[in-house]
């Protein structure tokens, strides 16, 4: 059988494939690109963009609730044709999946592009259905998929993951949401609020990651205002009536037309026969690498996105995708620097993880700086005065360490901390720089405020006065 020979293979046209791309395509070296499945990325197809589309209707259409305050009449009846909205969201979908290919494989030619799955054969050598691809570096990008127990799959169309929920040309008048992370949270409070009646179960004792305690409680308390949660038993499904699910945990149990699983997602490794590419693997057959140079061992293969199982964000698969691609066309392999951690959901309020998480700070060793969202002017006006903001220090150098947000415009928030803690500022640093009024920075103004007084390392001059001139 006839082998095609290339410089670089790249295997997976998701996030982390098309940026790695972008470095091996200007470099001038021979390359493939290989895709089993559709074209089009995660978060365009059954990721961030429709979800945000989802939950933008969903939010504007809770507005409604307000209006009254405002002396606007006939808000209450207001209703929402929920196929429409669904409709909406999936032309949004395809609109930013067009996008996606009009700007990647939609002009690349078959000698470069080839369609089918692929698995290792040698080292360096990968079978595509059939097709020889020999190639001198390798960068696995194969993505990942949701988990779907097997017991649960012989209920049909009945369970869905976000691979089916955006193809939902009408909802369901009830839903189970199990699973309470990023997805499970947004989604729930989206179909809550667009009038499906949902109930959600997690395994476990918090929602959405949130490890600080303080930020855990305070956004429990405020999403279950939208829909019922149970937490801390694992849920189990049954058949009710042949027309509904039961969904039982603990001596909690539903009955749902539809069961979203939001259990998170899976690296896509088992069809690569990894066994045959000499790699050194971890317990879950993931293989082992550098998260700063992306190369798996001192090997000519590198993996990048939700394929390492590591941290399944769309910019971290950039970042990724773009390491590897700029080591498998270099004569040497450079290490590059990790940005600060940084993850949003998008549910309402938003909640934000910055810099080191709960479970990463030395307590002994930290400052921690609160301002709860209630008595903030801005967020009064909005209606939105509900939720909490945590940030932490090293107690002694006063270095910002990280954040948990719980509140209005966190997506915001969330960005300016993680760019202060890249910069390695000090609280001291941020007491100092301007906050206009009124807005909800001034929360996090309040809660860094709180942060100076708890810290050892004060700048020059009192808080409440500008900086001296030097």
């Amino acid at each position: 059988m006839q082998e095609k020979k290339v410089d670089v293979a790249i295997i997976g046209s998701g996030t982390a494939g098309l940026y790695a791309l972008g470095k091996v395509k200007p470099s001038g070296k021979s390359f493939v690109l290989i895709n089993g499945g559709e074209l089009g990325t995660t978060c365009a197809r059954v990721g961030c963009m429709p979800s945000k589309a989802l939950i933008q209707a969903a939010h504007d259409y809770s507005r409604r609730k307000v209006l009254g305050r405002y002396g606007v009449e006939g808000h209450d009846g207001m209703e929402i044709d929920a196929n429409e909205t669904m409709e909406y969201v999936q032309d949004m979908r395809d609109t930013f999946v067009d996008r996606v290919q009009s700007n990647s494989t939609d002009h690349m030619s078959d000698e470069v592009l080839m369609t089918g799955f692929a698995k290792f054969v040698e080292p360096n050598l990968l079978d595509v259905e059939g097709n020889l691809v020999r190639a001198d570096k390798i960068i696995i990008a194969t993505g990942s998929r949701p988990v779907m127990p097997e017991a649960w799959k012989k209920y049909g169309d009945r369970i869905i993951t976000t691979e089916e929920l955006f193809e939902l040309e009408e909802l369901p008048r009830s839903m189970a949401v199990i699973g309470l992370g990023t997805i499970g949270l947004e989604v729930g409070q989206s179909m809550s609020r667009l009038g499906v009646d949902v109930t959600g179960f997690d395994l476990l004792d918090n929602i959405g990651g949130i490890e600080d305690p303080e930020a855990a409680s305070t956004a429990l308390s405020i999403l279950r205002k939208d829909f019922p949660i149970h937490l801390g038993h694992g849920a189990e499904i049954s058949h009710d009536d042949g027309h509904k699910l039961q969904v039982t945990a603990a001596d909690q149990s539903v009955a749902v037309e539809m069961v979203l699983a939001s259990l998170g997602r899976v690296p896509n490794v088992e069809n690569l026969a990894l066994e045959n590419s000499g790699l050194e693997l971890d317990d879950s057959g993931i293989p082992l690498y550098d998260k700063h140079t992306m190369q798996c061992g001192s090997s000519h293969i590198f993996i990048a996105g939700d394929v390492n199982g590591e941290t399944p964000l769309l910019h971290e698969a950039g970042d990724e995708g773009r390491i590897a691609g700029s080591n498998a066309v270099s004569d040497q392999i450079t290490s590059y620097k990790r940005k600060p951690h940084i993850a949003i959901n998008f549910c309402d309020p938003n909640i934000c993880h910055v810099g080191k998480r709960w479970s990463e700070l030395d307590l002994d060793q930290t400052a921690v700086g609160e301002v709860k969202l209630a008595p903030v002017g801005r967020a009064l006006i909005m209606g939105k005065n509900m939720g909490v903001i945590r940030v932490y220090a090293d107690k002694e150098s006063g270095k910002l360490q990280g954040a948990t947000l719980v509140c209005a415009n966190g997506e915001n928030l969330a960005h300016l901390l993680a760019w202060c803690i890249q910069q390695e500022l000090t609280v001291g640093d941020l007491v100092q720089m301007p906050f206009y009024h009124p807005v909800i920075e001034e929360a996090l103004q309040a809660a860094l405020n709180d942060l100076y007084e708890k810290v050892e390392t004060k700048n020059p001059g009192p808080i409440a006065e500008l900086a001296p001139l030097a």
